[in-house]
């Protein structure tokens, strides 16, 4: 069994939920700091630690990697009240602190709760499926619970998958076709497994903490509640549309598309986001190996898979400006699509 990964996953993730609570409560160099963790200090900490980490020996364990999950998963519930209190003003944070709070921790939810969320959806234990499941719900993006491993996992890199962006397309064009299409195309699977009453849990169960957010905090609270949760399902799908820009699987003479492999996914090895991503990054081993736990998913050479040039939050934050990001990114498509055909 293998332990030591762990604290490093640990150190990365839980280190700016003090300085998030403490931003909430009394805003400043407090909710400051926060953001500059999420932001400026990981990407000097991908810099400074150019080294990717070494891959887990085939068949280690990690007994403290569940662990880790919830207890990410439990103080995600209490940080997303504290950042409704904070944003919504009703913590009595300035307008200016206000909006440093919906950027810190909206990007918390949007890489650390999302990234702990979609592990959690992939562990067969109930409780851990199911707490992932809220996660998912308290950010009204709980279809994905669905969508992700019936649609994305199964279609990925063919046009039956809406989270895999069309040829050139920007990601403001993609944003509202996936979240839509990842919907429609997660209740249709459901419906073919006569689990018709998921979809009630994650339409009600968002309703329900959403009028939660309402009675506590009012009007402000609920649009606050409505703000962070965009914000952070706009992260998630902005990361779908950064690790499977431009790869497709071609179509074989049988009319089946051909089989996913590690060349359907960009992968990025910077070690600081990694840890604080839970090895999201390391997209290609994860859906070639999807029941894999997150501390012992491998990272391929860089000429193996297709590799970022970037960590994953800086290209996701230059895929918000599409001109850049085709510049950047259409002549790597197109040299690792020609390859895969």
């Amino acid at each position: 069994m293998t332990t030591r990964p762990i604290t490093f996953f640990a150190l990365a993730t839980l280190a700016p939920v003090p300085l998030l609570g403490l931003g909430a409560t009394f805003g400043g160099a407090w909710i400051w700091a926060a953001l500059i963790y999420m932001t400026l200090f990981a990407g000097l900490a991908d810099r400074v630690m150019a080294r990717p980490e070494p891959d887990a020996p085939e068949g280690a364990e990690f007994p403290a990697a569940d662990q880790l999950s919830a207890l990410l998963a439990g103080l995600h519930f209490v940080l997303l009240g504290a950042g409704i209190w904070a944003v919504s003003g009703a913590s009595g944070l300035t307008p200016g602190a206000r909006i440093v709070a919906f950027f810190a921790f909206g990007l918390f939810f949007g890489q650390v709760s999302n990234s702990n969320a979609h592990e959690l959806i992939h562990r067969p234990t109930r409780g851990l499926h199911r707490l992932g499941m809220w996660v998912f719900v308290s950010l009204m993006f709980g279809h994905h619970t669905s969508a992700h491993p019936l649609v994305h996992h199964r279609h990925v890199g063919t046009p039956a998958d809406p989270n895999t962006p069309r040829g050139g397309e920007g990601f403001y064009r993609f944003l509202p076709r996936a979240w839509i299409g990842s919907f429609r195309a997660g209740l249709r699977a459901e419906r073919v497994l006569g689990r018709r009453g998921r979809y009630a849990t994650y339409i009600g169960g968002g309703l329900g903490l959403l009028a939660l957010s309402y009675l506590a905090f009012g009007l402000a609270g609920a649009l606050a509640h409505l703000a962070l949760a965009g914000h952070a399902s706009a992260q998630l799908l902005l990361s779908d549309y950064v690790q499977h820009y431009g790869l497709s699987r071609p179509r074989l003479e049988n009319g089946k598309y051909a089989p996913v492999t590690a060349a359907h996914s960009w992968n990025a090895p910077h070690r600081f986001s990694s840890h604080l991503m839970l090895n999201a990054p390391r997209h290609s081993d994860h859906h070639t190996h999807p029941a894999r736990a997150y501390p012992a998913l491998h990272l391929p050479g860089p000429d193996e898979v297709p590799t970022l040039p970037h960590s994953l939050p800086v290209m996701g934050a230059i895929a918000l400006v599409p001109p850049l990001w085709r510049r950047i990114m259409n002549p790597r498509a197109a040299r690792w699509q020609n390859r895969a055909t």
